[in-house]
């Protein structure tokens, strides 16, 4: 190789090892910290706070009913918490049996209709003698202890909490995929984070705020897309604390059907972007400034390429560098360092995955890993204008089917 050829390799060589060595040791200091997390123990209070339990669905006719059944089934006293069914284009014979059970319906319409919008309108016409507003989606089933663990978090003067949302189904192999990465995230973005003094991550569902707090909050929000990315940013510009509760469960529908996956992934995806842009020259003033390390954390994170992808690129790209560095004979010190983010990148997936899923049944989920692969490189390619229009997930009525571990 003349000397040309090998700066213009070992230049790109260079660029590839920094572009996924940083995201790398990201994860892999989370992942770590999140070894060492233990719940905190919150009493459960005897002062129940009213609690608004709000759950805006479009047309989710399938599902909405059960959910509310399963919603109204909480160890938390009747008269301290309503379900309110914020129903978006519902069929006449879906609203007719939800007026016959003991929840508040508030039936919304929009040109384009968003989640922001849904919440924005309900809580205009709900009274106003709420303590603490939870956000579910509309396939979510509550444990039936989560509003007494979010009520006893609340006594220590938390705005924000948010439970661990886990799945309700692992039914097929992207469900498994899909299960299996959510409780990465928990335990990267929430355990790991909360180890090191740093906020929860928020999700868009099971999470809870002090009631005048988000309606106030929620009457500045513009998204489209991504609503719970701009409310998170300004809690962590403002200074506050987001609380997770593990053992706090919210129980959520995993993709089944690749069209979902990848409607989902790049609504996320473009809205992560969109906060990043948005955000980062903010959050870095911030951070030299206030020293408000929570807000620089979260503009970082949304520029995070997503885990799969992370995983995937590191293995083939490193693959790749380590056999051509030694087909050209070059240093070994660049191969060295492909095995170590290797095995960094590698050993974080191990560390955040809990036990429940070390079964024969993801080990066959795995066969479907490149095909996720491929569907989130997808996304990644046809995100530009996603966080500007609705994407709807459809939900469809499945039964939990997996185990809670601490």
């Amino acid at each position: 190789m003349n000397t040309a050829l090998q700066t213009f390799y070992l230049v790109i060589q260079l660029l590839a090892l920094a572009a996924l060595a940083f995201p790398t040791l990201y994860i892999f200091v989370f992942a770590c910290a999140g070894l060492f997390y233990r719940q905190p123990a919150y009493p459960a209070s005897t002062s129940y706070r009213k609690i608004a339990v709000l759950i805006p669905g479009y047309k989710e006719d399938e599902v909405i009913i059960e959910v509310a059944r399963e919603a109204l089934l909480q160890d938390y006293p009747n008269d301290r918490y309503d379900i309110v069914i914020i129903a978006d284009s519902f069929a006449p014979e879906t609203l007719a049996k939800l007026s016959d059970m003991p929840v508040r319906v508030v039936e919304v319409k929009f040109e384009k209709s968003t989640k922001s919008k849904a919440l924005n309108k309900a809580m205009e016409v709900l009274p106003g003698d709420y303590n603490i507003a939870v956000v579910l989606d509309a396939d979510n089933v509550m444990a039936k202890d989560f509003l007494t663990k979010i009520n006893a978090a609340f006594e220590h003067n938390f705005v924000a909490v948010q439970g661990h949302r886990t799945a309700k189904n692992t039914n097929t192999s992207l469900a498994i995929l899909d299960a299996v990465s959510e409780e990465i995230n928990n335990h990267i973005f929430r355990k790991g984070h909360r180890v090191l003094g740093l906020s929860s991550a928020i999700i868009g569902s099971g999470m809870a705020f002090g009631y005048g707090f988000f309606k106030n909050l929620m009457s500045e929000v513009t998204a489209v897309g991504g609503f719970d990315k701009e409310i998170e940013l300004k809690l962590l510009k403002e200074g506050y604390k987001i609380e997770y509760l593990n053992d706090a469960y919210i129980f959520d529908e995993k993709v089944q059907k690749a069209e979902v996956f990848s409607n989902q992934r790049r609504r996320w995806l473009s809205a992560q972007f969109h906060y990043f842009r948005k955000d980062f020259p903010n959050a870095l003033k911030d951070l030299v400034l206030k020293g408000n390390v929570d807000y620089f954390d979260k503009a970082i994170q949304f520029i995070q390429p997503p885990r799969i992808l992370l995983l995937g690129g590191v293995l083939l790209f490193g693959a790749a560098f380590v056999i051509f560095n030694f087909l050209f004979q070059l240093c070994m010190c660049y191969s060295l360092l492909w095995v170590i983010i290797a095995a960094l990148c590698v050993l974080s997936f191990l560390f955040s995955v809990p036990g429940t899923f070390y079964t024969k049944e993801t080990i066959k989920a795995l066969e479907s890993l490149p095909k996720g692969m491929i569907l989130m490189m997808g996304s990644l390619l046809k995100i530009k204008g996603a966080n500007k229009n609705f994407i709807h997930t459809t939900h469809s009525s499945v039964t939990t089917d997996i185990k809670k571990e601490n």
